[in-house]
């Protein structure tokens, strides 16, 4: 017994070296030195860099232009946070005999595997307000006062690009949620079906308690891709007009590329990570009080 316990020891640890050397060489040491570098002046093509302390951290909280950015970051988290709900519904519809599921799943997960650079280009030509699709659809049904610059109006285009965002990604929330509907078991929702509960007490009481995993997945998803979306409005607007649109991740990819301070670029890159993992915790700590709220109810 003890050789057969020292041979799964042996097997576990001899199964751990590769991922652990693959996360230490690709995730842990260009964390640390994104970190160092996050103390220096580097300019991204000098051989060497100065030390400057936190002045890159206090430049970085006195860029209003940033702040700017990560409010249109706040845009999109909304978005897609108050879409949850009704992605895990619709998950819910595709999961149960429905005619013809099959070709709604494909329809619902298609825009997530299209190329992300090629629906951003697709729909700057739908809002285009030259030629654009959507502007001739709403003049043929009459609208014409709902036309607008969707792309160059600062009070309407992080909506805009929000909306594109959601085309492309609930469908991939919604295949996960139904991938986690598949596990709950039947015979659990078929005895309640039996003692008087309906679809919405089975949904309520049985299957979003059932995959709280996966919730908490997809909202951990919801944080990290809001706060790091950068095709969709590099692609549609470049982050204009002026920095209207732009996000974090833009404003930090043109602080590096542009301007060549790939200092204060390394440092937003470290606030981004940290704003994630804060927002996580709060987000967790909410659900698991307003879970055990539930559960006294």
């Amino acid at each position: 017994m003890q050789t057969l316990n020292k041979k799964k020891a042996r097997f576990i640890v001899l199964s751990l070296i590769i991922p652990l050397t693959l996360l230490i060489c690709f995730v842990v040491f260009p964390a640390g030195d994104l970190i160092r570098m996050s103390f220096t002046n580097w300019d991204g093509y000098s051989s060497s860099s100065d030390f400057i302390g936190f002045d890159n951290y206090i430049s970085m909280f006195q860029n209003k232009d940033l702040w700017t950015s990560l409010r249109n970051n706040g845009v999109y988290f909304a978005a897609h946070l108050l879409f949850i709900p009704i992605e895990l519904m619709v998950a819910v519809m595709l999961t149960s005999k429905m005619r013809a599921a099959k070709a709604y799943k494909t329809i619902v997960f298609l825009p997530y595997i299209i190329n992300g650079v090629a629906i951003a280009y697709a729909f700057s030509y739908f809002f285009s307000p030259v030629n654009g699709a959507f502007n001739s659809m709403l003049e043929f049904a009459h609208l014409e006062g709902f036309i607008r610059n969707w792309l160059s109006d600062e009070k309407i285009v992080n909506f805009v690009l929000a909306f594109v965002s959601l085309w492309r990604f609930s469908g991939y929330h919604t295949v996960l949620f139904m991938a986690a509907l598949q596990s709950v078991p039947n015979e659990i929702m078929e005895a309640a079906a039996m003692d008087g509960a309906n679809s919405w007490h089975i949904f309520r009481y049985i299957q979003v308690p059932s995959i709280q995993l996966m919730v908490d997945f997809v909202l951990f998803d919801n944080i990290r891709g809001a706060l790091q979306v950068f095709d969709i409005p590099f692609v549609m607007t470049a982050g204009g007009p002026g920095y209207a649109s732009s996000t974090f991740t833009l404003h930090t990819i043109k602080t590096a590329f542009t301007f060549n301070n790939f200092g204060l670029a390394s440092t937003m890159a470290v606030a981004i990570m940290v704003l994630i993992v804060v927002i996580y915790l709060i987000q967790n700590k909410i659900l698991h009080i307003g879970r055990k709220a539930e559960k006294v109810k």
